[in-house]
């Protein structure tokens, strides 16, 4: 091989030498920088924010249309003569026994407001007990500093006790005034009363209902059962998971176990929460003034229309949230350690 030869072929393999023209294409990135691994989106629960938004559409969609089918199914059944004559021998709610008390006296204003204001702040401090991951701090009883607890868990039990108090004073009052008799049946005739109340409902065409003589039988069981039922369910697997049972019972222990304390209490909350959401919605929308005079104003008449344009009730019943949303908001360990500290010891650990 000649010398020219071997020159020439060390030029074309010399990856030194520039290129005889300008590059009008950008080398770009992939093989100098590393691949980048985009996150997972962040779930909350089983889905994402999206995949959340999409499941409420297409779930209140169904809602929607499934309420729109039931509505139309219950009204074709009214306009049968067998149910009509059903309607007319039941209409929704039964005359109460003799002596029965007329009106909504002032203390059981009072107590619905502290009932309200309580379970909201038990609602709250139960799920961020159910939630919390580490506490913020640490509650001591001044008789037993070595037994800590959560202080979201003190706030919790405290407001329990308080709710407690108010609700045996509740009932005592109820028997002693007669006021049980508006939402404790008295009759068997409750029943398909408050079958032919739900029809009413459902076809929208809503009982005619005054609150202040008398309940239809379907709200008098729900009452009945939210006070008498609900709430002794939420008292004893309360209790079964607080510091106040016995740790030596065991016995009791066995026989009444912790698991099913747990696995009623969640459930009975969340009865509360439907029970407070459709409460209200039905106070609002079957003539809201007039309701909220009775309950928060004690003002009423036998005369359904009475009162239906005084707006005393309405206001106190703004001011009564707003004094909620502020017990909400500061119900925050910065304002609930001073008071924790006069029943016992605050610490971080």
């Amino acid at each position: 091989m000649s010398v020219e030869v071997v020159q020439v072929a060390a030029s074309v393999s010399d990856v030194s030498v520039p290129l005889p023209f300008t590059r009008t294409v950008f080398p770009g990135s992939g093989g100098r920088a590393a691949a980048t691994v985009k996150p997972p989106p962040q779930r909350y629960g089983p889905f994402t924010k999206v995949q959340w938004a999409g499941a409420a559409i297409v779930g209140g969609a169904g809602l929607l249309f499934a309420a729109a089918m039931a509505v139309l199914a219950v009204r074709w059944l009214l306009s049968l003569e067998p149910l009509q004559e059903f309607v007319g021998t039941y209409p929704g709610e039964y005359h109460l026994p003799e002596g029965a008390p007329v009106g909504i006296p002032p203390w059981l204003g009072w107590q619905h407001f502290f009932n309200v204001f309580l379970m909201v702040l038990i609602i709250r401090s139960g799920l961020q007990v159910r939630n919390q991951s580490r506490p913020p701090a640490y509650w001591s009883p001044q008789w037993n500093l070595s037994r800590k607890i959560s202080i979201n868990l003190w706030f919790h039990q405290s407001l329990d006790i308080l709710w407690i108090v108010n609700g045996v004073i509740f009932v005592v009052l109820l028997f002693v005034t007669g006021q049980w008799m508006k939402i404790v049946p008295t009759s068997w005739e409750v029943f398909p009363n408050a079958i032919s109340a739900a029809l009413q409902y459902v076809s929208l065409d809503w009982p005619t209902e005054n609150g202040w003589v008398n309940y239809n039988s379907l709200q008098q069981l729900a009452y009945f059962a939210t006070v008498f039922l609900a709430a002794p369910l939420a008292i004893i697997t309360g209790v079964r998971m607080s510091g106040i049972w016995p740790k030596n019972a065991k016995t009791l222990s066995r026989v009444y176990p912790v698991e099913w304390a747990r696995a009623i209490h969640f459930p009975v909350m969340l009865y509360f929460v439907v029970f407070i959401a459709i409460h209200v919605f039905l106070v609002l929308a079957t003539g809201a003034l007039r309701n909220l005079n009775h309950m928060y104003a004690s003002q009423g008449s036998v005369d359904p229309n009475a009162y239906a344009d005084n707006w005393l009730g309405f206001w106190l019943f703004v001011a009564s949230l707003v004094v909620i949303a502020a017990a909400w908001v500061a119900a925050r360990p910065l304002v609930l350690a001073p008071i924790a500290r006069l029943f016992g010891k605050v610490s971080e650990r």
